[in-house]
């Protein structure tokens, strides 16, 4: 990332940008200058029409891959390579979302989104303009987003099926579902959330898929997990595409609610899915495809599947749970799981429990105890970040709120700012979050609670995109725990198991019959690497983390890396994230597989 990365807050910004500002008259002078200098391939033309420090931010549209351009002469180094590459054309300015934005006193700018062609596609754009000091207007901020191939738009609307069926769906789906009469395009391997969402994208522009699940019925992911298991995330954030969650639908979604909304998702969109059944092995093909697919299912029936494509589409979750190697563990005379393994707080009524972990998954845990009179005591080893989706929630996802606007509309919008950007206003609103939770977080650390404000001082979301945890947005478990009702121990790290509990660094113990490790999960690559043969393992990249652009790893694309070393691995994609981010990703995984079947696919930029 570049160094020294500041928001736009120009000296006269305050002072020049009043709210009668004339956007429409300014945003129509810029683009027509940015415009021809993009169809003309004019790259100082187009430099000269951005700030130096300006972010480019492109997925799919430009190079084939997801990328962050920060500053003028990268972003000039990045369309010197690519404009030869492509035929640009057909720029038009959406004069309905034009927008001046002051989201703090001291910054604002004027939003506008845009749509144009290139050789194989059809992109949308959102750009940003502020006001430098010598009355000029620049771009800060450019997303280029591929939302289609062209001559392939998705069956929808005027293009859905129209020939009536009469009394023969039933027997039809039967036949699509066991592939009676062909074979699928791409195998899913899981059916949650992810993988349901890709398989309904892929549908759409058609591809046939098969969705691979190893519990008896889609939704079992969320359904055989702790019982007392929420979405922290709104419902405007995490609709699934093509069918929104009803406008009764509650703020904050139970996971029971979400595991039958999947199975009838699944069911309402005729995707294919075997449930009850499992991947084996996933090998280099013999058959003239890039892979061969060995699927067992629970009767006992195999069957190989011979396929160009393979979408893992199994999460965190999916992965091996992680437990810190304490020693003595086999000295203990109680019981020890992992939380992937817990169900009930009522398993261990009557019983002394201590929760390893202070995140998410320990606080909803350790509130479930207490709700059922279990004796519960929080082991915390490093700080957390916490923040009250009351307070949280509005703030940082205002766009994806009730009366905000579409959500094809906020997707774009929040795609549109790279995360280094996002890192810097999230530490203004991080702190007014901090603020207005003052008196919670007090609370905690009164009790002995260690928080944290995030990586820099930015909140949860740089944590969630680089380890997947460190947070707790909280929902009433906090309290518990001012409450002095959920137990606390954050005196230090743990030396080792007793065979009554455990004994810390500082010489304190802790006695408890249960010892429930809320710690994570292992390198999402292990389920990779458990199907995949052996001399392939060396070639997986990393997945999840931010790399030096603050994009994730190799999440939404092929997991093999770029250019020659990565060949050996084209084919095999990952698919993961919440909600939000499997509904808007979900398409660009399935437009790259369409690319690739329709033969389009250009080359990745290095």
């Amino acid at each position: 990332m570049a160094n020294q990365l500041a928001l736009p807050t120009p000296d006269n910004l305050r002072s020049s940008l009043s709210p009668d500002v004339d956007v429409q008259s300014i945003v129509s002078q810029w683009f027509p200058f940015f415009k021809e200098a993009m169809q003309s391939k004019n790259v100082p033309a187009v430099i000269d029409l951005l700030v130096d420090d300006v972010f480019w931010r492109d997925m799919l549209a430009i190079t084939w891959d997801f990328h962050t351009f920060q500053s003028a002469p990268s972003v000039s180094k990045f369309l010197t390579n690519q404009f030869p590459l492509f035929t640009l054309s057909s720029f038009t300015l959406r004069g309905d979302l034009v927008e001046l934005q002051g989201p703090y006193p001291d910054l604002a700018w004027i939003q506008a989104f845009f749509d144009f062609e290139t050789t194989v596609g059809l992109v949308s754009g959102v750009f940003r303009l502020i006001l430098l000091a010598d009355g000029s207007w620049k771009a800060h901020t450019i997303f280029t987003n591929l939302e289609d191939l062209k001559g392939f738009p998705e069956q929808t609307g005027p293009r859905r099926e129209f020939q009536p069926n009469h009394g023969k769906w039933a027997a039809k789906r039967a036949r699509q579902i066991e592939y009676v009469d062909d074979e699928p395009s791409v195998i899913v391997i899981g059916g949650g959330q992810s993988g349901l969402d890709v398989a309904a994208r892929l549908k759409m522009i058609g591809l046939n898929s098969l969705v691979v699940e190893k519990h008896e019925r889609i939704g079992d992911n969320w359904r055989k997990r702790y019982a007392a298991l929420c979405l922290h995330d709104p419902v405007w954030y995490d609709h699934m595409p093509y069918i929104p969650f009803p406008t009764s639908w509650p703020v904050y979604t139970p996971a029971l609610k979400l595991a039958d909304w999947l199975e009838s998702y699944a069911h309402s969109m005729e995707l294919n899915v075997w449930t009850n059944a499992t991947v084996v092995s996933v090998i280099p093909g013999t058959k003239g495809k890039k892979w061969s697919v060995l699927v067992q299912r629970a009767d006992g029936r195999e069957r190989t599947f011979e396929v160009n494509h393979v979408v893992f589409a199994l999460g965190f979750g999916s992965g091996v749970g992680r437990i810190p190697d304490i020693p003595g563990q086999d000295e203990f005379k109680g019981q020890t799981l992992h939380s992937s393994k817990h169900n009930l707080a009522t398993d261990h009524a009557g019983k002394k429990v201590a929760v390893v972990g202070a995140c998410t998954s320990a606080h909803d845990i350790c509130a479930d105890y207490v709700e059922n009179g279990v004796d519960v005591t929080m082991v915390q080893r490093s700080p957390s970040y916490i923040m009250s989706t009351k307070e949280g929630m509005p703030r940082l996802l205002s766009i994806f709120w009730e009366g905000g606007p579409p959500t094809d509309i906020a997707d774009r919008v929040n795609a549109s700012y790279p995360n280094q950007l996002i890192k810097l206003m999230h530490q203004r609103i991080t702190k007014d979050i901090a603020e207005a939770d003052k008196e919670l977080l007090e609370g905690l650390r009164q009790r002995g609670f260690k928080t944290t404000l995030g990586d820099d001082d930015s909140g949860f979301l740089l944590m969630a995109w680089n380890k997947a945890g460190g947070y707790y947005l909280d929902v009433g478990a906090s309290q518990l725990i001012i409450d002095g009702k959920i137990k606390l121990k954050s005196d230090g790290p743990i030396k080792c198991f007793t065979p009554t509990g455990l004994l810390f660094e500082d010489g304190s113990t802790l006695d408890a019959d249960v010892i429930l490790f809320a710690t994570g999960y292992a390198d999402p690559r292990t389920v990779y690497r458990a199907l995949l043969p052996e001399f392939l393992h060396d070639k997986l990249h990393p997945i999840w983390g931010l790399d030096n652009e603050g994009e994730l790893n190799s999440v939404w694309r092929e997991v093999g890396g770029r250019g020659k070393e990565g060949q050996a691995l084209n084919g095999i994609w990952s698919m993961m994230g919440n909600l939000a981010l499997c509904r808007f990703h979900s398409k660009h995984l399935a437009l790259q597989i369409k690319a690739y079947e329709e033969g389009i696919f250009g080359t990745r930029y290095q």
